[in-house]
């Protein structure tokens, strides 16, 4: 990557590094405790990368869009942190146009993942520091994909096989500065635009939960990111975490 170049193109951001190979870019930008806010680690491949749940998010080197962004927020901020992937996940959907979110933030085009996101923490609560992780899926063939229900920006003729992802990574980093910068402000507006690409609200759903499979029909999200799940009694769940899987009525 045009390192030089990226830094002029990306004016909101303190600093941007690349490295070509990496365990993880956010346990590297997360160790780093004297980087600034706003610092952006890039990788061409990760061997140790995860997403939501700590499920292994890896692929091919040169395959994925991979990067990291180093947040340190302010006290009044951490009680938002829930936020956070909410926020990271609409920003994907602002460079995808076609993709939606199922919640929290599963980057989906016709119920295809496209992308892995980690929002990790350290230093809470004196000195925080918070760093965002995506994985996303640019340049992988079929053959590549890691599960059947992935899939690219290439595979859906989004971007050409053959695309520069230095342009790729200002769209997705700009589009991230953007959401980022409202979710440190406490924009209301985010949660709104969030809603509006939301595909499980309103749809019927099963959550995997500790204590058992919740079946019912999402009402919404709430602001601080909690899902709302009417279950089949009627009475409304709020949940912070939880796997959930879009249902058709032969699941039900």
């Amino acid at each position: 990557m045009d390192l030089p170049l990226l830094h002029t193109r990306l004016p909101g951001y303190a600093r941007v590094d690349y490295t070509d190979d990496t365990g993880s870019t956010n346990a590297d930008l997360l160790a780093d405790a004297s980087a600034p806010a706003w610092s952006v680690l890039l990788a061409g491949h990760q061997s140790a990368g995860r997403g939501r749940l700590g499920r292994p998010w890896s692929a091919p080197a040169g395959t994925q869009l991979i990067l990291s962004v180093l947040l340190r927020p302010e006290a009044a901020a951490l009680e938002r942190l829930g936020t956070i992937p909410l926020a990271t996940g609409l920003a994907l959907t602002d460079v995808v146009a076609p993709a939606g979110l199922k919640w929290p933030n599963d980057v989906l085009i016709d119920g295809r993942k496209l992308c892995g996101i980690l929002a990790e923490a350290a230093g809470l609560p004196d000195e925080p520091r918070v760093v965002i992780g995506v994985g996303l899926n640019a340049l992988l063939t079929r053959g590549q994909l890691p599960v059947p229900h992935a899939t690219s920006l290439a595979l859906e003729g989004l971007i050409d096989a053959d695309a520069d992802l230095d342009d790729l990574a200002v769209e997705v980093l700009t589009a991230l500065r953007r959401r980022l910068g409202q979710w440190e402000t406490g924009d209301p507006e985010l949660m709104a635009d969030y809603r509006r690409v939301c595909t499980s609200i309103g749809r019927q759903v099963r959550v995997e939960l500790p204590t058992g499979d919740l079946h019912g029909d999402v009402r919404g999200v709430a602001d601080d990111g909690r899902i709302i799940v009417a279950g089949p009694d009627g009475r409304e769940h709020l949940l912070a975490a939880g796997d959930v899987t879009h249902l058709r009525r032969s699941d039900q």
